[in-house]
């Protein structure tokens, strides 16, 4: 008997997106996801570094997954850290307008083939104020945003921006660090040196952050958590 291979198809940034050897140890959540799901889950990672709503549909990233997505596919859209740059018009969107109506557009493509659109919320940046809290952050209204397009939509929602603050609060400023591409000078090569960067992952915050997402398909339930392997599971096997 030939089993079906789910997929889960991800339109993202550089938080989410599969990295070669020419960023690394720079990691993306999309890389680190398949280690919580089943054996029949693939997931297609079409995350892009310093893309938004806006330049990924315009590049046409967008309209290459339209052409692969089919029924019972998952695309799992999860925005923020470009559509706020408003120095960049090429990425620039306005919260709780052309954010909205974008998002509407990819849940659109997924729904039109008879996939399920999973709307994710951006995650937060490394900003902490001292040594136990963060700041604001730069995402509130976008993820405000998501939230509100997620139920006017009816389309399911992980809302990673809050759980990952929790996260990062409960492991601290200093914990917290070896998630992000925070090195000292000379242990990378070829990652600049010095370099304070609270916005990129390594290995170690892809894996956390990934089981964070698998945390909130979990609690989604139903189709979302049977994506999902568990350790008896994998003991069986």
């Amino acid at each position: 008997m030939v089993q079906t291979m789910k997929r889960i198809f991800w339109a993202s940034d550089s938080t989410v997106q599969t990295n070669k050897i020419f960023t690394y140890p720079q990691t993306g959540i999309g890389q680190e996801l398949y280690r919580y799901l089943k054996d029949d889950v693939l997931v297609v990672n079409r995350a892009r570094n310093a893309r938004s709503t806006k330049s990924f549909m315009a590049e046409g990233r967008l309209e290459r997954i339209e052409e692969e997505i089919e029924k019972g596919d998952f695309l799992f859209i999860q925005f923020g850290h470009n559509d706020e740059k408003k120095d960049d018009p090429a990425r620039y969107t306005e919260p709780f307008s052309s954010f909205i109506e974008n998002l509407e557009i990819y849940i659109c493509v997924a729904r039109v083939h008879g996939a399920y659109p999973v709307l994710i919320t951006p995650l937060e940046r490394r900003c902490f104020v001292d040594e136990e809290h963060l700041g604001k952050g730069d995402h509130s209204d976008y993820v405000e945003a998501m939230k509100q397009t997620a139920k006017k939509n009816d389309v399911a929602l992980i809302d990673l921006y809050s759980m990952s603050r929790a996260a990062m609060e409960k492991a601290g400023k200093s914990g917290s660090r070896q998630w992000y591409m925070n090195f000292d000078k000379g242990i990378y090569d070829n990652y600049p040196d010095g370099k304070d960067d609270n916005t990129h992952l390594r290995y170690e915050g892809a894996v956390m952050y990934a089981g964070l997402v698998a945390k909130g398909l979990e609690e989604l339930g139903g189709i979302y958590k049977d994506l999902l392997t568990s350790k008896e599971e994998e003991e069986a096997k």
